[in-house]
């Protein structure tokens, strides 16, 4: 997409939609589950639109959306972020959608959610990360 190209990113589908409420939205919501080449394309077409940006879904470690690689990069964007997958539950958000383990061990990779239901976290470095890119101290 070229500088001041204003079409709607093709990731979205159902372009004539997605083209309306872009268009008429006064802040601009959007998931990427993708590495950080493709996020950042989705940020540089949406921000065309000089509205607000929030990305209400991301982070897949096994598809290279991490907090290490997503987070920093969304932080310089100023770019709010959700991830709803926090505690490993009910939801199986652990597994990746297309890759459920059916005996429901841990996977060696999870998908999403930060913490075990003991309280326990998944990856310490990405709860120190966390903390230090929203000003947290331990």
């Amino acid at each position: 997409m070229g500088q001041g190209d204003r079409s709607v990113p093709a990731c979205l589908g159902l372009p004539d939609l997605n083209k309306f409420q872009i268009e008429n939205s006064d802040v601009i919501t959007y998931h990427n589950y993708s590495d950080e080449t493709d996020h950042r394309r989705t940020i540089d077409s949406l921000k065309t639109y000089q509205r607000p940006l929030i990305c209400t879904e991301y982070m897949a470690r096994t598809r290279n959306s991490r907090f290490s690689n997503i987070m920093p990069m969304l932080k310089e964007e100023k770019i709010g972020a959700i991830n709803w997958g926090l505690v490993s539950g009910k939801s199986n958000t652990i597994y990746a959608w297309d890759t459920p383990v059916p005996d429901g061990s841990e996977p060696e990779v999870w998908f999403h959610d930060i913490f075990r239901k003991d309280g326990s976290v998944y990856d310490q470095k990405e709860i120190d990360l966390i903390m230090e890119l929203t000003g947290k101290t331990k």
